[in-house]
């Protein structure tokens, strides 16, 4: 099964992977799709405009501002309650359509890894299916 890493930079950003998983749809792949899968608790994966890098800004700023970093009333001791929030909520699995060996993404669509605890390194396990017409 392969498996994408993608090192992050920043605490909190969105990383257009949608040409590394481009890379990897199988040539031979008339109909299917593809699944994506995020395996961490502070990392997850959407799909959402990849024209305008203002979106991916307003989402960050949308996202603090309704889970903020540093609430007093967090439990959970390594200080990164925010993260595992932000994460559930995005989610940290997705499922993209294939056909003729592409991805069939809307015009101004992009597939992108939602860091909420970097920088650091973050597996992605991709799974294609094929789908029978």
């Amino acid at each position: 099964m392969p498996q994408l890493t993608v090192t992050t930079r920043n605490r909190c950003e969105l990383v257009d992977i949608s040409g590394m998983v481009a890379r990897l749809v199988p040539a031979n792949l008339k109909c299917g799709i593809c699944h994506l899968h995020s395996l961490h608790t502070t990392a997850a994966l959407t799909v959402n405009e990849n024209a305008d890098p203002d979106v991916r800004h307003d989402l960050l700023a949308k996202l603090a501002a309704l889970i903020p970093h540093d609430e007093s009333f967090y439990r959970h001791m390594e200080g990164n309650s925010d993260a595992h929030l932000k994460a559930s909520l995005m989610g940290f699995s997705l499922t993209v359509p294939v056909r003729n060996g592409e991805l069939r993404l809307g015009t101004w669509q992009g597939i992108y890894l939602c860091e909420f605890d970097g920088p650091r390194t973050r597996r992605i396990e991709v799974c294609f299916q094929e789908a029978f017409e």
